[in-house]
């Protein structure tokens, strides 16, 4: 059984194999139920983080941060020329595709994995009100390959939109969801046959490939009753000789120094770097570019890609004002602004090209 590593200096779960299935690939490692729970278990069956326990905002905090938000224009960026042939038919060439916000499609393996898959017009329950998409999807969803695998971080609408999996589903039924703790009622509600539910540090094997579920900094909610009731997570992709990390959202902490070390590095991230002001609101759950910079550095990541920026106006940043930053910040810090790359929607880059910009850099 692999280590566990619920890195807060504490242990306090029990955990034994449980494993005996029959889907191909599949060999699954799960949390045998004790009498006492993880570090990062409330006993009223919520969930918190590792460093800062809950981030709870009151109804006055969130008022004032709307009377005071300034009204800044939704603004639409141009696509990236692509080929949605060649992704469809790619079997052999490890490639990765941001679709726009936190959704990407990557290709590794001859796998296709999609992250927080969103293709539709609001981050909203309402199909009438809630944030507007400024930028359309880099690619449209029914343009896409097959999708194998979707990987789902937290439950936030911006993250888990009904609409882009219900679609999904339609194109293929057994596509395998990989979700944390909490979120596999909602998916079987929408259709989904074929989920794993994950609690950090716990790993499931599919497709040749290892997929773990680790810890960041966030909080969850789709309704004003369920505040934290399912948890959050980022995820990381492992095949021989490549590692991959996915954040969807997250603020600042040290569960990044501690998956660098625990890891020993990660050949490519994907980072968030917008929704970050006013920081005296966002800052627990949502990192500037400067922090994404550290992120990276605390990773040991050899490359990483910019996410969560320019398709909603979810905060009080222009949209346009996340790349500049983060420029600045990489520059502040001596790291290429190739290394930490920002793509334009729809844009697709070959890892093995991608990856070797650490080295000649």
């Amino acid at each position: 059984m692999r280590k566990k590593y619920i890195l807060n200096g504490r242990r306090r779960a029990l955990r034994a194999l449980a494993l005996i299935t029959s889907a191909p690939f599949l060999a699954l490692s799960r949390r045998v139920q004790a009498s006492f729970q993880a570090a990062h278990h409330l006993s009223n069956g919520t969930f918190r983080n590792n460093y800062i326990g809950q981030i709870t905002k009151s109804f006055s905090d969130l008022m004032r941060w709307r009377r005071e938000s300034p009204d800044h224009p939704l603004l639409s960026f141009s696509l990236a020329a692509n080929d949605p042939a060649f992704l469809r038919n790619n079997r052999k060439e490890a490639t990765l595709t941001w679709l726009g916000h936190a959704t990407l499609l990557l290709q590794v393996g001859g796998v296709n994995i999609l992250t927080d898959p969103h293709f539709s017009d609001r981050a909203s329950p309402f199909s009438f009100v809630g944030p507007r998409r400024g930028t359309p999807p880099g690619i449209p969803l029914d343009e896409l390959p097959n999708i194998d695998i979707v990987l789902i971080s937290h439950n936030h609408y911006d993250h888990l939109d009904e609409d882009s999996i219900t679609r999904l589903l339609r194109r293929r039924a057994d596509t395998h969801f990989c979700a944390p703790l909490g979120i596999r009622q909602w998916l079987a509600r929408v259709g989904a046959q074929h989920i794993t539910e994950l609690d950090w540090g716990d790993s499931v094997r599919l497709n040749n490939m290892q997929l773990t579920a680790a810890p960041c900094q966030h909080w969850s909610s789709r309704a004003p009753w369920d505040r934290n009731r399912t948890l959050w997570a980022s995820w990381v992709v492992e095949k021989p000789g490549f590692r991959f990390l996915f954040i969807g959202d997250t603020g600042y902490s040290q569960d990044f120094s501690d998956l660098g070390t625990h890891y020993g590095g990660f050949d490519v991230v994907a980072i968030p770097i917008g929704a970050y002001e006013p920081r005296w609101f966002m800052k627990q759950a949502h990192i500037n570019p400067d922090e994404a910079v550290k992120i990276f550095q605390d990773l040991r990541a050899n490359t990483a890609v910019a996410t969560h920026w320019g398709t909603f106006q979810l905060t009080d940043e222009p949209m346009d004002e996340p790349p500049q930053k983060l420029h600045a910040a990489l520059k502040a810090a001596g790291i290429d602004k190739n290394i930490f790359a920002v793509f334009q929607h729809g844009e697709t880059r070959s890892l093995a090209r991608f990856t070797e910009t650490k080295k000649t850099n």
